[in-house]
Parts: structure tokens; C-alpha cells; sequence
């Protein structure tokens, strides 16, 4: 499914020459200022923004903030997926944007704060969609609880921008393990609703607490060299 003239003609005229947005931390998504009408705003990455049109609601635009990296390498990792159930596709790449078939569903985040249930399946799906993609010569990256989502009890891959970094991450499993020790033996049978405010002190927490463990086994590594 190729994106019709009429939307990338769309996109060149109408969304990039007005389109405002800013990514100001990294660690934070980035801030949209303006999108031209009728184009509407979709979700919010750390480095870029996703919108679409109304007239073409299959098809998603993911725009780059200014100055953030990354859009090549999201180009080749589409390339390396191909197609597959759990993830989307890139159907177009111009420069700093890319269009994607839309991926439909709840993300895991929005799940926990609505007190939707979240089935096994669900992560049972997302595991073996990490393994297609390591198959593919990738490498899971920054799988978190706004990344996948939840479609008619089926779990999906949103965001796989950084599947080309080599390093170790370790958020998909601490979800995972969050999942199993938490969730299912307490939030989901109580269907228990978790504040989007408490959602992000937990967020904001876990970052700082992988950040201070990080350094920590950095120091350990370079004082056993040097011992």
C-alpha cells in the first residue's frame, strides 16, 4: 500500500512549511506548537511527532524535531522489518519524515491509567515480535509502556527508532516484570485506575534510577581495570 500524490503533496505544502515543533529534553517528548488544519495530532515521541489527515486516517506522518537524530537509522530498521502483524511499515521517506501505516489500539500506558485489561497475549505477542526483529539483525530498544500497544487483545510494536543501538536495554523485561509481580496479581483483578500523574513519577523515577545504576557499573568496570 503505496501513499497516494495527494498526501505527500499535502505534506510538502501544507504540514511541513507550518508544522511547529520543538524537542526541548531528550528524555521528554517533544513539544508540538502548531499543526496546520485539517492535520491532526497523533502522539508524541522524544524525537518526533506523529500526525494524519483526515482524508487518508490508514496512513500516518512522523515528523523529526529539529536537531534530533535518528531518522536514517528508523529508515533502515523499516527496511530490515519488512512486514510483519506486530509492526508498522514505512511506506515513504522524505526528508526528516516518514510515512507509516497507522497502527490501531491503546498503548499499555493509557491501559493502566483507564483500568483497560491487559491479557497475557498481550506481552506474549510483544515477546515474539522482539524475536522477529532480533532474527532481522535488530536489536529491542526502548520498549516501554507508551512504545506497544493493545489492539483486540493482540500486543504491537509502535515506536522501533532505536532498534540499531547495540546496548543492552533492560526496559521491556523490567515491564515484564512489573507485569507478572504487580499487575496481574493486583492491579487487573481490581481493575485498579493509576493516575497519568503517578504513571509519570514512576516513569521519571525509573529513568533516574537507571541512570544512577548505569554510572555505578561504569565506575565498578573502570576501577577493576585499573586495580
Amino acid at each position: 500500500m503505496l501513499p497516494s500524490i495527494g498526501l505527500i503533496e499535502s505534506i510538502y505544502q501544507e504540514l511541513l512549511p507550518e508544522l511547529r515543533i520543538e524537542s526541548i529534553d531528550p528524555h521528554d517528548p517533544v513539544e508540538v506548537h502548531h499543526i496546520p488544519y485539517p492535520w491532526r495530532l497523533i502522539g508524541r515521541g522524544n524525537y518526533a511527532a506523529v500526525v494524519y489527515h483526515p482524508d487518508h486516517p490508514n496512513q500516518v506522518v512522523k515528523i523529526y524535531a529539529p536537531g534530533r537524530p535518528g531518522f536514517e537509522e528508523e529508515v533502515e530498521v523499516y527496511r530490515r522489518l519488512g512486514s510483519h502483524p506486530a509492526f508498522s511499515e514505512c511506506l515513504y521517506a522524505g526528508e526528516g519524515f516518514l510515512i507509516l501505516k497507522r497502527l490501531y489500539g491503546m498503548t499499555l500506558y493509557d491501559c493502566l491509567s483507564l483500568g483497560v485489561r491487559i491479557p497475557e497475549q498481550v506481552i506474549r505477542d510483544i515477546d515474539q515480535a522482539l524475536d522477529y526483529a532480533r532474527g532481522r539483525g535488530l536489536y529491542p530498544h526502548d520498549v516501554h509502556g507508551r512504545n506497544v500497544m493493545m489492539r483486540e487483545g493482540r500486543g504491537l510494536v509502535v515506536d522501533v527508532s532505536d532498534f540499531l543501538h547495540e546496548e543492552t536495554c533492560s526496559k521491556w523485561n523490567d515491564l515484564k516484570k512489573a507485569y507478572y509481580w504487580l499487575y496481574r496479581p493486583l492491579l487487573s483483578p481490581l481493575r485498579l485506575r493509576v493516575p497519568y500523574f503517578i504513571l509519570d513519577i514512576v516513569r521519571k523515577s525509573y529513568r533516574l534510577i537507571s541512570r544512577l545504576a548505569s554510572r555505578y557499573l561504569r565506575v565498578r568496570r573502570f576501577r577493576r581495570k585499573w586495580n
